[in-house]
C-alpha cells in the first residue's frame, strides 16, 4: 500500500508546544470537562484511573488544540485526543510533533468508529486491532438477575455461599471497612506463587485510590462474615449509562465470595446506571474466562496506530 509522505500534505507542523503535566487533584476538574463533553468509552479516560495508575504507566497530560492529550511513557503510546475528531493529515501533523519532542509518534485507544470515518487514516498508520485491551461491558440488569443458562452457576455459588454464611452482610466501603479492604488486598498480594510486577502496580494504584477515596468520587461495596471482610468492589461513574468497576477482589478461601461481591455491586448499581464496564482481561487467560463467562453485551475493542511515514 503506498504510504503518504507527511511533507506532501503542504500543512505546515505546528508551534503549539507539547507542556506535559502529571495528574493532580487540581487537574480533575478541567480534565472532568472535556470527559463530560465528549463521553469516551473506555474506561482508560476516567480521571480516578487516570489519577492512581499514572506512576506505574509513567502518564502525563497536556492540552494540543483544544483537546486532551494523554501520554503513557511505559506503552510509548499517545491516547487518541480526547476533544472533536482530527482529520489523519492533522493526527500526522500531531506524530510529528510528538517524535520532535523525543516521543514515540503512535497512538491507542482508536475506535471502530474512527475507523469507519476516516478509512484514508491506513495511508499513515499501521492500524492493528488490540484484543488483549477490549473492555468488557455488561447489562445492569442482566447481572442482577442471572438469567439464562449462561449465568446459571454464578446463581448456584451465590446460593451456596449464603447458605454457608447466613450471616454475611454487605456494607459501603467506608471508615473501617476500607481499612480492611486494603488489609485483604495486602494478603492476597503476600499469596502469589512468583513476583508479579503487574499485581505490584495494581495494588498500588488500588493504595492510591484508598489514599484519595473521597477526593476521587469512588465508591464501594464490602462483604463481611462477622468482623471478617471477604470482598470488596469499587467503582465511579465513566458516562451518563455506565459506571466503571475498577477493582474487585474477594478472599478465595470463602467460595463464591467473588460471585457475591461481583452481584451486590450490580444491585447496588441498578438505578444509577445500565451498564458495568468490567475492564480489561489484558490477554491473560484466566481472567478473559471469567469476564466472558458473565456474558458481556458487547466487547469494546480498541485499535492502535503506529505511524509509518515514507521513506
Amino acid at each position: 500500500m503506498y504510504k503518504a509522505d507527511p511533507l506532501d500534505l503542504h500543512i505546515p507542523q505546528t508551534s503549539d508546544l507539547l507542556k506535559w503535566h502529571s495528574f493532580e487533584l487540581d487537574d480533575q476538574a478541567l480534565i472532568q470537562t472535556y470527559i463530560d463533553r465528549y463521553k469516551p468509552l473506555s474506561c482508560e479516560y476516567n480521571f480516578s484511573n487516570l489519577f492512581a495508575w499514572q506512576t506505574a504507566y509513567k502518564m502525563s497530560w497536556s492540552l494540543y488544540q483544544e483537546r486532551l492529550l494523554i501520554y503513557d511513557e511505559i506503552s510509548q503510546f499517545a491516547f487518541m485526543p480526547l476533544g472533536e475528531d482530527f482529520s489523519p493529515e492533522e493526527l500526522v501533523i500531531l506524530s510529528l510533533n510528538l517524535k520532535s519532542a523525543g516521543l514515540t509518534p503512535n497512538f491507542c485507544l482508536l475506535t471502530a468508529e474512527y475507523i469507519k470515518k476516516f478509512p484514508e487514516i491506513e495511508n499513515y498508520y499501521i492500524v492493528k486491532e488490540e484484543r488483549n485491551h477490549s473492555e468488557y461491558i455488561y447489562s445492569v440488569d442482566s447481572l442482577c438477575d442471572l438469567n439464562g443458562t449462561k449465568l446459571h452457576k454464578k446463581k448456584n455459588l451465590i446460593s451456596q455461599f449464603k447458605r454457608s454464611y447466613p450471616d454475611f452482610e454487605v456494607h459501603p466501603l467506608k471508615g473501617k471497612y476500607k481499612h480492611k479492604a486494603r488489609k485483604l488486598a495486602q494478603i492476597l498480594l503476600s499469596r502469589r506463587k512468583k513476583p508479579s510486577d503487574t499485581l505490584d502496580q495494581e495494588f498500588y494504584a488500588l493504595k492510591t485510590s484508598f489514599d484519595y477515596f473521597d477526593q476521587l468520587g469512588l465508591d464501594g461495596l464490602a462483604i463481611t462474615i462477622g468482623e471478617k471482610l471477604v470482598a470488596f468492589s469499587i467503582f465511579s461513574a465513566l458516562n451518563p449509562s455506565t459506571y466503571d468497576i475498577q477493582f474487585e477482589k474477594s478472599d478465595t478461601d470463602y467460595k463464591g465470595a467473588a460471585q457475591v461481591i461481583n452481584h451486590e455491586t450490580a444491585k447496588f448499581l441498578k438505578d444509577k446506571c445500565q451498564y458495568l464496564n468490567r475492564e480489561q482481561d489484558l490477554g491473560i487467560k484466566g481472567l478473559r474466562q471469567a469476564k466472558m463467562s458473565y456474558d458481556p453485551v458487547e466487547l469494546i475493542t480498541p485499535y492502535s496506530l503506529t505511524f509509518t511515514p515514507a521513506n
